[in-house]
């Protein structure tokens, strides 16, 4: 009974101390999961350029239009806060660069929408995204907006034609800016943001509805993606809900690197009736290239490629 029990214990400490070693492999390849950055797709000298269907929510309806997508690694000076363009200041950090373009008609008149955000692939010493700026030109007028981030907070730059907001220049004490989740999403999905989280809403959302330029409460998630609405490969989504804004954003992303998006929702009330409808843009077309070159005349045929209007 005795030699039995000692084998017992033998074996009961053996599978202990095996189970704790596969735990702590488990934890340093979770941990390493967490803090790897999928590189060798951005670092091939070309950009990702998606196009999207895009169903826009303004005014009182949803307008069809367009989206144009393009990620694209670059050498970023984090003190002035541009594209290192002369390499001659040592002030520089890799950055990925996301930037988003929306065209769509509402009615008679046409909306065009950018928004920039420049996110360094050193998460660890760069934890934030750096830059982001974003503008809406229309008929009316152009509104143009920048976040600037530095010791440990945002300035927020704003110009509007609007006499309520005209210029003017805020500070957002931290918080995580929503144009840069879309760069972090595409480096490593399990470096977003999770739990309750102050976010910047993206800026363009932020003029469409006027809103101040602060940070919001939020709940953040992943997991796998069920709905029908999107198509890609083991799919999951990345929600944010924001209470006091009475919005819901959904983006569905491919759980395999290079964490292709293949389409987003976002449902907020219109600052015109305050009815909730929602934003959709759904992936055609992707491609890597070298958009930078392709500028002559002779490249024009590329754009039927992409289906660009």
């Amino acid at each position: 009974m005795i030699r039995k029990s000692i084998h017992h214990l033998v074996i009961m400490i053996t599978l202990a101390h095996t189970g704790c070693v596969q735990s702590q492999q488990s934890n340093t390849q979770s941990m390493k999961s967490k803090n790897e950055i999928e590189s060798s797709y951005w670092n091939d000298g070309k950009a990702e350029v998606a196009v999207y269907h895009l169903e826009q929510n303004r005014y009182k309806d949803i307008n069809e239009g367009q989206l144009l997508s393009i990620f694209v690694t670059e050498d970023f000076l984090y003190d002035k806060q541009v594209k290192n363009d002369h390499y001659r200041s040592e002030k520089s950090t890799a950055v990925l660069k996301n930037i988003q373009t929306r065209k769509f008609p509402t009615g008679l008149y046409d909306y065009s929408m950018f928004s920039s955000a420049f996110t360094p692939l050193d998460r660890q010493t760069y934890p934030k995204t750096l830059k982001v700026s974003g503008s809406i030109q229309e008929w009316c007028g152009t509104t143009y907006t920048q976040l600037n981030y530095k010791n440990g907070a945002y300035t927020s730059t704003l110009h509007s034609y609007f006499e309520s907001e005209a210029d003017r220049t805020d500070k957002i004490q931290d918080g995580y800016t929503e144009d840069g989740l879309y760069n972090v999403l595409r480096m490593n999905p399990d470096m977003l943001p999770t739990g309750e989280i102050d976010l910047i809403p993206t800026i363009n959302v932020l003029r469409l509805k006027h809103l101040e330029s602060k940070a919001y409460k939020s709940i953040a998630a992943v997991s796998s993606y069920e709905g029908q609405e999107f198509q890609g490969k083991d799919l999951k989504v990345y929600r944010i809900s924001t209470p006091d804004l009475r919005r819901e954003l959904q983006i569905v992303f491919e759980a395999d690197a290079p964490y292709s998006i293949v389409g987003w929702t976002d449902s907020y009330p219109s600052a015109f009736d305050q009815q909730i409808r929602t934003t959709k843009a759904t992936l055609k077309k992707v491609d890597r290239i070298a958009y930078w070159k392709l500028n002559s005349l002779q490249d024009e045929s590329m754009r039927q490629e992409f289906g660009l209007k």
